[in-house]
C-alpha cells in the first residue's frame, strides 16, 4: 500500500505527527533567534518554565494543558514553556527536564494547594534534574483563581445579579479533589472565603476523597440552613473522574473546571515570575 492511499486512521496519525514534528523545529528556531538581540549580541537565558500537571486518564486533561500552555505562550512568547505529568500522561516530568539537559528550569505546579505532590513528588523529581529547577508556589489560593470559578459559575448559570430573596437561598459547594495534608484543606478554605466574599453567598469547600466533609455532606448542610439554590463550583484545573462526580451530584448548577481560562495563563505566569524573584532575593543575600 503505497503512501498515498494510507487508512484514514493512518493517515491521521501521520498528520498528527508531522504537525508535532513541524511545531517542535518552529519553537527550537524562535527559541534560538529569541537569544540575540537586534544588535548581535547574546540575550541572557530565561530559565524554561514547566508547567507540571497531575496527569488524568480522562483524555480532555491533557487537551487542557496543552490549551494552557499555548495560553501562556502567547502571553509571553520569548519564554520557552514546557509540560510534564505527575503520572498517567506523557510527557512525564523526569522526561521533560532530561529533555531540557542543562537549561535551568522553573516548575509551576497545576495544582491547587499545598499537598503531598507539591511537598515530595515534585521537589524529588526537581532534585534529580540535570540542571537547576526550582519549584514555584501551587495556583492556590490567589484572586485569580477566583475570577476564574466566578467566570465558569456564570458560563453555567450562576446570576450576576440576584434580588435579596434568591441570595438568602443560595451558596455555593467548592468540590476539590482533597488531600490528607491539612495545609490543603488550609489553601482550600482560604479560596472558598475569596468566593464567598466575591459572590454573597455562603461557600462552602467538599471533597471528593481524602478529606472531609464529603460533598453530600456539605450540600445537607446547607439545607439545614435553608440553603436550597445551591451550585457546585469545581476547583479542579481539568476534567477527569472526580470533578466528572461532582458535577453528576450538583442539585442545581455545576460550573465547569478551571482548565484554559485566560487568568489561569496569567497566574502561571505569576508564579514564575515569584519564583524567580525569590531565587534572585537568595543570591542577593548569599
Amino acid at each position: 500500500m503505497t503512501a498515498s492511499h494510507l487508512p484514514r486512521s493512518e493517515s491521521r496519525v501521520h498528520l498528527d505527527s508531522s504537525a508535532h514534528l513541524m511545531e517542535s523545529i518552529g519553537s527550537e528556531l524562535a527559541g534560538r533567534l529569541r537569544l540575540v538581540s537586534p544588535t548581535g549580541h547574546r540575550r541572557p537565558v530565561p530559565p524554561a518554565l514547566v508547567l507540571v500537571a497531575h496527569g488524568s486518564r480522562d483524555p480532555r486533561a491533557l487537551g487542557t494543558a496543552r490549551a494552557l500552555m499555548a495560553r501562556v505562550r502567547e502571553l509571553r512568547p520569548a519564554l520557552a514553556v514546557h509540560l510534564g505529568h505527575i503520572e498517567l500522561n506523557e510527557p512525564l516530568l523526569p522526561d521533560t527536564l532530561a529533555a531540557l539537559g542543562d537549561t535551568p528550569a522553573v516548575l509551576v505546579p497545576l495544582l491547587l494547594g499545598r499537598g503531598y505532590h507539591v511537598k515530595q513528588d515534585i521537589p524529588e523529581m526537581a532534585a534529580a534534574a540535570p540542571a537547576r529547577a526550582r519549584v514555584a508556589a501551587p495556583l492556590g489560593p490567589h484572586p485569580l483563581l477566583v475570577d476564574t470559578l466566578y467566570d465558569r459559575l456564570a458560563e453555567a448559570g450562576w446570576p450576576t445579579v440576584m434580588d435579596p430573596g434568591t441570595r438568602r437561598t443560595s451558596a455555593v459547594v467548592l468540590a476539590a479533589a482533597g488531600s490528607r495534608d491539612p495545609d490543603s484543606a488550609t489553601d482550600t478554605r482560604r479560596t472558598a472565603r475569596l468566593l464567598a466574599d466575591r459572590l454573597g453567598v455562603p461557600v462552602i469547600p467538599a471533597y471528593a476523597s481524602a478529606a472531609t466533609p464529603a460533598l453530600p455532606t456539605a450540600l445537607r448542610a446547607l439545607a439545614a440552613r435553608g440553603r436550597h439554590r445551591v451550585a457546585v463550583a469545581s476547583y479542579f484545573t481539568a476534567p477527569g473522574r472526580f470533578a466528572t462526580q461532582c458535577a453528576q451530584a450538583a442539585p442545581w448548577i455545576a460550573s465547569a473546571p478551571l482548565g484554559a481560562h485566560p487568568a489561569m495563563a496569567h497566574l502561571v505566569l505569576h508564579r514564575y515570575d515569584q519564583a524567580r524573584a525569590t531565587a534572585g532575593a537568595e543570591l542577593a543575600s548569599a
